[in-house]
């Protein structure tokens, strides 16, 4: 280890001895948080994996950037230290701490605090290193001071930051080594030229001890008037207007992402024993949700046909790469102009980060897609079954105009995706919108079936008090530069 960061390493551990006193009431805050995966469940381990003050200490407010250890998960917290709270900052509050460097000082959500979500831009303005932190940017983009923040409220796995209406910093709460794709793709689809995805404007990143550093948070550019993907279709639907002008579009745009990366990164061709073994993984996630879903028991062995399908072909050269990995209605924006853009690259969150950063085939995104297309269909009343078929048909339609091929010429491999999208679909809406899985299992039992029958299913029976959200993950309208 060199001396500076054994400097550093035995920094950390002096700054994990003066904030042990912030640990229990992080223990009782943190399962509170939107953002936090173990809500429900009692934290048996808190560590502190580091500290540093981006303020000098004793500036007032103090603002503690925190990794911490949780159950074997990595967190992000930033704090805010002042002698007392104003009103305005009350709902931040996390505690008072009895003892240490912070007694009887008030620790609170520093994002909540314009004053130090103004010093977090800063940071980002100007590259260094600080404490186990290291902050970049793009030199050639300029990022004005002074740009006043304020929160984006409703996110559940990620906390965002909105700076003058001019930028968005997104900042990661559950991190891990390596790079997040929300951080690379982008960076290798504006390397490549493409234009569908916001470049990075700024990042920071945390060191990890014999590993790759942990990216902590995104800048990107932010446009005001774009349209969330999900709710212009929503009021589409509404007003009873055709979407497939839109979805046409829609579909032209991920086929150029996808060309692009597949261009800027590496690719693979699955060979027979790979995709037998892409087949088992579906086979097992459905045999899982099957035990937990009641609902879905009777369609088992209909929805594994799919599954026997996809591992029978015995497909050679099926094309993986890196891809969305989360893809749905509501992570794609459409500018003033008509342009579509494709936002959050992050993919699932609840996935582990280095699965999220193998190839995959394209068409996991394109099935994203089309279900998103059921889920808005579904959620109007009546249920809208023919605008979701021509939706569906135009997005495939013009994915096939950029890249020459028709993403249902791929049956067996576009089917077995997407019946492993609505079992996904059926374990989220089973735990967190029971209300919502009839939308999934009417896929279900459309996809259980050994042949696609001509016919469309009937509309589920309306739930009333129902909001439409968009499908599992829903997130608010996001809005940076296409």
């Amino acid at each position: 280890m060199s001396e500076a960061a054994s400097a550093r390493s035995r920094l950390t551990a002096d700054r994990a001895a003066g904030i042990a006193p912030l640990e229990p009431m992080l223990r009782a805050w943190l399962p509170a948080q939107r953002w936090f995966a173990g809500k429900g469940r009692t934290i048996s381990g808190l560590r502190i994996v580091s500290a540093a003050d981006l303020l000098p200490p004793g500036s007032a407010p103090g603002l503690l950037h925190l990794l911490l250890d949780v159950d074997g998960d990595c967190y992000q917290l930033l704090l805010g230290v002042r002698p007392s709270l104003p009103p305005a900052l009350a709902p931040t509050l996390i505690g008072h701490p009895e003892d240490g460097p912070y007694a009887g000082r008030a620790v609170y959500e520093a994002l909540g605090d314009p004053r130090l979500a103004a010093m977090l831009l800063e940071r980002l303005r100007s590259p260094g290193t600080l404490g186990p932190l290291r902050f970049d940017r793009d030199p050639l983009t300029p990022i004005p001071a002074g740009l006043a923040p304020r929160p984006l409220s409703g996110e559940q796995t990620n906390s965002s930051l909105i700076y003058g209406d001019s930028f968005i910093l997104k900042v990661f709460r559950r991190v891990g080594p390596g790079v997040n794709p929300d951080l690379e793709l982008p960076r290798a689809l504006a390397a490549a030229g493409c234009t569908r995805v916001p470049a990075p404007v700024a990042w920071y990143e945390a060191e990890h001890a014999g590993g790759e550093p942990l990216t902590l948070g995104v800048l990107q550019p932010y446009l005001r008037g774009s349209d969330d993907g999900w709710q212009l279709a929503l009021r589409r639907l509404a007003a009873g207007a055709d979407f497939t002008t839109e979805a046409h579009a829609l579909g032209r745009a991920t086929a150029e992402v996808h060309s692009a990366l597949a261009g800027a990164l590496p690719t693979v061709a699955l060979d027979p024993d790979q995709t037998a073994r892409l087949a088992a993984g579906m086979t097992a996630r459905l045999a899982a949700t099957a035990r937990e879903v009641p609902a879905l028991r009777p369609y088992e062995s209909g929805l594994r046909g799919a599954f026997d399908a996809l591992a029978a072909s015995r497909g050679t050269g099926v094309s993986a790469q890196r891809i969305h990995g989360d893809l749905h209605l509501g992570q794609t924006l459409r500018t003033l102009d008509g342009t579509w853009s494709l936002i959050d690259f992050e993919g699932e969150p609840a996935r582990p980060l280095a699965d999220r950063r193998r190839p995959e085939p394209a068409v996991r995104d394109i099935a994203g897609i089309l279900r998103s297309f059921d889920y808005a269909a579904r959620s109007h009343r009546p249920f809208a079954p023919a605008w979701a078929d021509d939706c569906r048909s135009a997005f495939c339609e013009g994915y096939a105009r950029t890249t020459g091929r028709d993403p249902r010429e791929d049956p067996v491999l576009l089917r077995a995706y997407e019946t492993d999208k609505a079992v996904y679909e059926a374990r989220y809406e089973f735990r967190h919108r029971p209300d919502w899985l009839h939308v999934p299992m009417a896929a279900v039992r459309r996809l259980s079936e050994p042949v696609r029958p001509a016919h469309r299913m009937p509309p589920a029976p309306p739930v009333p008090g129902t909001a439409p959200h968009p499908h599992p993950h829903p997130k608010p309208p996001r809005r940076p530069l296409a």
